[in-house]
């Protein structure tokens, strides 16, 4: 378990210790940017999609293993979970094992609109309160030729990211059209997981 990083703004403060079950830099920048204090877990699970499994049971179902994989050291620990896909035609795709395969991805993308979906969970032993949500963002990207695509695939970014691009990063250069939360696909849903989190008291509004 590690500390976030100092937050350098305080918009919300916890109202109960929080845990974030998450390996991904950009959810952690996402929370702290917020001013929000928390501790930082990795749990190893199986990420192996099921047969014919829908993307919104998917990362509903690997984020409800990783809340449930984290180990907490205080009673009344929130602990906050999510994963990332990237769908095109019902194909889920995951984080490309290297350049090649990000460029395959890409390419298969360019051109056309698919679904990213983000699912994330909140759980609290103590309370026996287990939530989980599925959030749904439609993207379109540029019709941008495959020699594009590869170049975009050697500057490395796409590796650790589903769907093999980041939109926040260079990659938002290869995106026409976004339709639904642009945070979601960064990788969590802020408005959503911020008002669940307001809803069960986890977090409230910093006052000044």
């Amino acid at each position: 378990m590690s500390a976030a990083p100092p937050p350098e703004t305080e918009l919300f403060r916890p109202l109960r210790p929080l845990i974030l079950a998450s390996g991904s830099p950009r959810r952690r920048e996402m929370l702290a940017a917020l001013g929000l204090n928390f501790e930082i877990v990795t749990t190893e699970i199986d990420e192996t999609e099921k047969p014919d499994e829908e993307a919104e049971h998917f990362v509903k179902r690997l984020a409800a293993a990783k809340a449930r994989a984290a180990q907490v050291t205080e009673d009344d620990s929130w602990i906050l979970s999510a994963d990332t896909a990237v769908v095109i035609n019902g194909t889920i795709l995951g984080e490309p094992g290297s350049s090649e395969e990000a460029a395959v991805m890409l390419t298969r993308l360019a051109g056309h609109r698919h679904e990213v979906w983000t699912g994330f969970c909140l759980l609290n032993h103590q309370r026996n309160i287990f939530v989980c949500h599925a959030i749904r963002t439609e993207v379109r990207f540029a019709d941008w030729p495959p020699e594009i695509c590869r170049v975009y695939a050697t500057t490395n970014e796409p590796l650790d990211k589903a769907g093999a691009y980041g939109i926040q990063g260079i990659g938002g250069f290869m995106i026409q059209e976004i339709s639904g939360s642009y945070s979601n696909v960064v990788g969590l849903p802020l408005a959503e997981v911020l008002a669940e989190m307001i809803r069960l008291e986890i977090i409230e509004v910093a006052r000044t």
